[in-house]
């Protein structure tokens, strides 16, 4: 029976004892795991025990079928979760205990959330009567981990490809987000009778982030009777035998398959020697990575005195990060240990103060490239001179014949004057993330700078410095 529609009263401790019998109801949240027993957790089974009413899908009530003997069993199809949240609250009303139950974890892509919406909704507190609890489970995404290797030892994240409830333009770009992160993934839902192109556009996205033998595993039915289990790649992955009842596993970068177990590192080889515990030079047992949060600057320096010599925005991307933090890395060879840290030629110094300052200098710099990014990352470049400036409120604009440029002033955080060796002289403004608002470069003339503009540069760096 559907009572969605006719719930319609608040709970409060202090409610009327004739809206429900004396004896308090009881939610019981049940994750009992893949379906095998042996899976399930000792209080999963005694949850379900407990249980007057036992409410779920149809195919979860079959998998518990040997636990239900003497129970009142409500069965629900596929789209009426809703409804089982409604029938649970009911019957809780009426003083019973109902255990609603979900296979894996009842609060990853389970019946928690909806319940406690539901709850919510028709006035329910924690202060309440009914009493509720979550009993976790294990999920898909570890049952089938633990099938295939140990694919989860690093950072790793799930994500739904039923677009039922969520939008397909949200899923693209968590699935564009977490390839671009290197997490490995597990997908959920991947693929139904409906529902067979999302699979193909999540290998397309990946394959722009990850390499075509990235290795992934394919487990349908985990410890279930019609268990199966694919290993492949990511270039193969959409050729697959995939479905509703099948879970995904993407690996990272890292990740390897041998003897036919995928295995994701943790990172150990990172700091030890062959995994002798014996820590490599500059690294030491139970501190951060010198790429770590406090040393990783240094690598971006050293990285540079390899040679490694491009543009400060293919630096960047090389580390993952804002062009202001790569500045801020070679701005601080100057700052720590009087310089004696080199970074290749590449030089910085922060400026936080007086900013516009810069702009006063940069009339004396001769002929400048200016760079100019929107916040939606359009880029505009053009020639001109810096006494072509003028600020007016919030803005740096520049009114000619030829062009017009508006840059919003009240973005810039702070500045680097910066050197890339002989290539490249200028001024490099930055908002609050480090992202690049708007450079000032200075122009060869020939194969040089003209003196003059260098002097004049030179002599700013040393002023604000």
């Amino acid at each position: 029976m559907n009572k969605a529609t006719s719930t319609e009263g608040t709970l409060h401790s202090s409610a009327s004892p004739s809206l429900r019998d004396e004896k308090a109801g009881k939610i019981l949240l049940v994750g009992f795991g893949p379906g095998g027993k042996e899976q399930m957790t000792y209080r999963a089974r005694a949850a379900i025990e407990e249980a007057d009413v036992v409410i779920g899908y149809t195919t979860y009530i079959k998998l518990v079928q040997d636990l239900l003997t003497g129970k009142e069993v409500i069965r629900k199809g596929m789209t009426e979760e809703i409804d089982r949240c409604v029938e649970a609250y009911e019957a809780a009303k009426q003083g019973k205990v109902v255990a609603l139950i979900s296979s894996g974890d009842v609060g990853v892509y389970g019946m928690a959330g909806p319940t406690y919406e539901v709850l919510f909704q028709h006035g329910w507190t924690p202060q309440s009567d009914i009493q509720v609890e979550v009993v976790t489970g294990a999920t898909a995404l570890n049952a089938c981990a633990s099938l295939v290797g140990a694919p989860l030892t690093h950072d790793f994240c799930s994500i739904s490809l039923s677009d039922l409830l969520t939008p397909w333009t949200t899923i693209r770009k968590r699935i564009d987000a977490v390839g671009a992160a290197d997490f490995v993934i597990a997908l959920y839902n991947p693929k139904s009778g409906r529902r067979t192109q999302q699979i193909v556009e999540t290998q397309r996205i990946l394959l722009q982030h990850h390499d075509a033998k990235t290795p992934v595993a394919i487990v349908k039915s985990a410890y279930r009777r019609r268990q199966d289990i694919q290993m492949t790649t990511l270039d193969e992955m959409a050729n697959k035998d995939i479905g509703m009842l099948t879970t995904v596993i993407i690996g990272n970068s890292s990740s390897y398959v041998k003897e036919g177990l995928l295995i994701t590192p943790r990172g150990y080889a990172n700091k030890y020697d062959d995994l002798t515990g014996e820590a490599k030079d500059g690294e030491k047992a139970g501190l951060s990575l010198t790429m770590g949060l406090e040393g990783w600057h240094g690598c971006v320096r050293r990285w540079l005195e390899a040679g490694n010599h491009q543009p400060w925005e293919k630096i960047a991307a090389h580390f993952n990060a804002p062009v202001g933090e790569i500045l801020e890395a070679v701005a601080g060879a100057s700052e720590e240990a009087n310089g004696d840290e080199p970074a290749g030629g590449y030089t910085a110094v922060r400026v936080d103060t007086n900013l516009e300052n810069i702009i006063h200098e940069a009339a004396l710099w001769g002929k400048l490239r200016a760079v100019i990014r929107s916040p939606a990352g359009a880029v505009t470049e053009c020639l001109l001179t810096g006494d072509q400036f003028e600020m007016k409120n919030d803005w740096l604009n520049v009114v000619t014949d030829a062009f017009h440029i508006h840059v919003n002033w009240a973005n810039v955080d702070h500045a680097y004057l910066a050197k890339r060796g002989e290539k490249s002289l200028g001024a490099h403004f930055v908002n609050k993330a480090g992202d690049m608002v708007f450079r000032l470069l200075l122009v060869k003339e020939g194969d040089d700078f003209n003196p003059d503009a260098m002097a004049a540069f030179e002599k700013t760096w040393k002023d604000l410095k």
